[in-house]
């Protein structure tokens, strides 16, 4: 403003002392000296005429600029309070003895939480809360995920008021990378395909994590620091393996190592092997191969590459639950058994499968998307005839075709995440980055199945990233 106005006195006076020019000029003589005074006077009044544009065009742009920074930081504070209401949300509304959960929360007041947020960020900074609509566009979805806010203001301009008005989109969803960062929550690829807990790196079924904290601690207790140097190998980690060292004895073919299995750790440091010797059966650890000091076998049930050791959950714990008693809470009865042996006839997770039919429809057999999707499932006509899906309305099928689908999915890409994304979205937007695509549906679709996953124990809580998407 200030140098608006400097240019605007400065460009007056150079053209002052050209009228003093004109006026001895007009002394000397010659008739024109007149019409140069008039042109002088315009020049002058133009560019103050211009100046005063410029000013009111600044305003507008800088006014229009707020509005749109109070828009974005709303609807980024709305869904960081999503985010980290998350978890109270997908908790059960009871306790194991009926009692009301003091920490969940209902979806109306996760989403009145998240709309205070938005505008104690607009307080905040200098815009009234009264100017900020907050809306939510996955409202629908048992996990909203996204908010959208929008700002109304009115700026002076002249001699009158002009309308402004802007807006913003945000999403809470995973990384976008190839596994939602760190290795793949849910192991494939191999003869176990449920939850990965990591230790050192290194992924195992959550009871042999549990086992092996116990153990650790015992070393470390005296005085020796255990340290995981492998532990679950998908098959075709195996293969790179077997191919590099093609000895039975030291690396077992593909699909016959019980890595696959996700109960097998190779330990180290040389110098605890003695003390792992003696004391691993105290944890449930034995040593399987004579030759192999470093390499103790989880012996304790559920048995290695079992239907019952896919179903272990209590990511951490030193609880196993196994079978249709595994599934998380939110699975009702009457498809409890459907998934289990759908899971094992495949080899995929019994509780992705059912996080997954939360997100698709609810548990609803006869449910119908706007874009056609149908079934408990939601599969589209051309992939269900793919699959042998004949009736997409019969639970019992479609769950069948969802597993094999799943399954695929998962061998294809490596990791949960991918598979959903593919599965929403289609292959080929996965395959184009090797990530979960920036597509809003298919980012808020993969969210709410890992967060529901990691609500029910089943894997450790995931972590989401809060981003602008429009």
């Amino acid at each position: 403003m200030h140098r608006i106005d400097s240019f605007v006195r400065n460009g007056c006076s150079g053209y002052g002392r050209g009228v003093g020019k004109v006026r001895r000029l007009r002394a000397v003589g010659g008739g024109e000296d007149g019409q140069a005074l008039v042109l002088a006077i315009g020049a002058c009044f133009a560019l103050i005429a211009a100046a005063l544009a410029l000013v009111a065009i600044a305003g507008a742009v800088t006014g229009k600029g707020r509005a749109q920074r109070a828009a974005d930081l709303a609807a980024i504070s709305a869904v960081r309070s999503m985010r980290d209401d998350l978890p109270k949300l997908l908790s059960p509304p009871r306790l194991p003895n009926g009692a009301p959960n003091p920490s969940h929360l209902g979806k109306s007041t996760y989403l009145a939480r998240a709309r205070d947020a938005a505008a104690a960020a607009a307080d905040h900074n200098d815009v009234d809360p009264r100017r900020v609509r907050i809306s939510f566009p996955d409202r629908s979805s048992f996990a909203p995920l996204r908010a959208r806010a929008t700002v109304v203001a009115k700026l002076d301009v002249g001699a009158g008021r002009r309308r402004v008005e802007a807006s913003a989109e945000a999403e809470a969803a995973p990384p976008v990378t190839a596994a939602g960062g760190g290795g793949p929550a849910i192991a494939s690829g191999g003869g176990y395909s449920g939850p990965l807990v990591y230790r050192d790196g290194k992924g195992m079924r959550p009871d042999v994590a549990a086992a092996y904290d116990q153990m650790a601690a015992a070393a470390a207790a005296a005085g020796i620091d255990l340290i995981v140097v492998s532990g679950f190998r998908s098959d075709a980690e195996q293969a790179e393996l077997f191919a590099a060292h093609p000895d039975p004895k030291w690396v077992a073919p593909p699909g016959t190592s019980l890595h696959r299995c996700a109960t097998e750790l190779d330990l180290g440091p040389e110098s605890a092997y003695a003390w792992i010797d003696a004391n691993g059966s105290r944890f449930g650890f034995t040593q399987r191969y004579s030759w192999e000091a470093w390499h103790m076998g989880f012996d304790r049930p559920p048995a290695p590459c079992s239907n019952a050791g896919n179903a272990v959950s209590g990511a951490g714990s030193d609880v196993a639950s196994t079978g249709a008693a595994a599934l998380p809470g939110f699975v009702p009865p009457r498809f409890r058994d459907t998934l289990v042996e759908a899971a094992a006839k495949w080899n995929v997770s019994p509780a992705l499968l059912a996080a997954q039919l939360m997100a698709e429809s609810n548990f609803n057999p006869f449910a119908v998307s706007p874009a056609g999707a149908v079934g408990i499932a939601q599969f589209m006509p051309g992939t269900a005839a793919s699959y042998g899906l004949e009736d997409p309305f019969d639970p019992v099928e479609a769950i069948g075709a969802q597993a094999h689908l799943m399954s695929d999915l998962m061998n294809q890409f490596g990791s949960p995440e991918l598979a959903l994304a593919a599965y929403n979205a289609g292959p080929a937007p996965v395959e184009a980055c090797s990530c979960v695509p920036a597509i809003p549906e298919t980012s808020a679709y993969v969210a709410r199945i890992m967060a529901l996953l990691g609500g029910a124990g089943v894997i450790p809580a995931p972590t989401f990233e809060v981003r602008l998407i429009s």
